[in-house]
């Protein structure tokens, strides 16, 4: 099976493409800037925004599976229109295709979210994914729509990398211990998302770890996974603050974890092993 990592050069890119490679699948991968690290792949230079080079791309690689793993915030050309333009080449050519959606979709009103719940992005971020999802939905009807959460590595996650500026004293700002979600190790997301695109799954997956945490308390675990000193982490309220965004966002993913092989940890699970 040879496989299309979209967004190949960026953090869950990186992993979804070493996974396929040390699975033996013949893997092509996308980058904006520059190829990513994994050698073995065979990487092409792709934007979004044109159509006609996300059609030349498929055609060259001719994929029996493309994963979306782009990532471009709220610049709508790329995150809302970019996979409507995937999915209407992936239909065409007859490809298998996972999209990777966001909990930033939902608001936050009512905490708990199974697959069944309908968008309602109050940020403009989630307003883009939310238009991506309804793109593909439209566009490629046997498309997984794939939702996670915030995606915890090594130095390369974001959430990481702000732990250790923040204890270093090197990052101005606070951990907030009202803001929740269900963090996912990007092993066990890669491994799911290449698990559903080699099934017969269709429409949308939640793929989140299993426990809820606070912004403050990851950051704990990922300290004390990191031999970081937990007290130097500045922790406040974000309720009353003008960021904007839910505050209490939990992914429920037991229908999605009951059809894989595949566990989706929870973070203090995977944090207390040291992964």
């Amino acid at each position: 099976m040879t496989v299309l990592i979209v967004g190949g050069s960026g953090f869950l890119g990186t992993e979804l493409t070493r996974q396929a490679v040390a699975a033996g699948r013949a893997t092509a991968a996308t980058f904006t800037t520059a190829p990513g690290s994994v050698p073995q792949a065979t990487w092409h230079a792709l934007d979004l925004r044109e159509a006609e080079r996300v059609e030349a791309v498929v055609v060259e690689v001719n994929p029996h599976l493309v994963i979306n793993a782009t990532s471009s915030m709220a610049d709508w050309a790329v995150t809302a229109e970019g996979p409507a333009r995937l999915a209407m080449a992936a239909a065409k050519l007859g490809c298998r295709l996972v999209h990777v959606s966001s909990d930033a979709v939902f608001s936050g009103a009512r905490i708990h979210y199974d697959e069944s719940c309908p968008p309602d992005p109050v940020t403009p971020y989630g307003a883009a994914k939310a238009a991506a999802e309804t793109g593909v939905r439209l566009l490629a009807p046997n498309a997984v729509i794939a939702r996670t959460s915030l995606i915890i590595g090594g130095a390369r996650s974001v959430h990481v990398r702000l732990v250790h500026d923040l204890a270093a004293g090197e990052r101005e700002g606070v951990l907030f211990t009202d803001d929740i979600r269900c963090p996912v190790h990007v092993a066990d997301l890669a491994a799911a998302l290449l698990e559903l695109g080699s099934s017969d799954a269709h429409g949308v997956h939640h793929l989140a770890g299993a426990d809820a945490v606070s912004r403050h308390e990851l950051g704990v675990l990922i300290a004390k996974r990191d031999g970081l000193a937990p007290s130097r982490l500045p922790k406040g309220l974000r309720a009353g603050t003008a960021l904007p965004g839910a505050l209490d966002v939990r992914l429920d993913s037991r229908a999605t974890q009951r059809q894989l092989h595949t566990t989706l940890r929870g973070a203090r699970q995977f944090l207390a092993a040291g992964a």
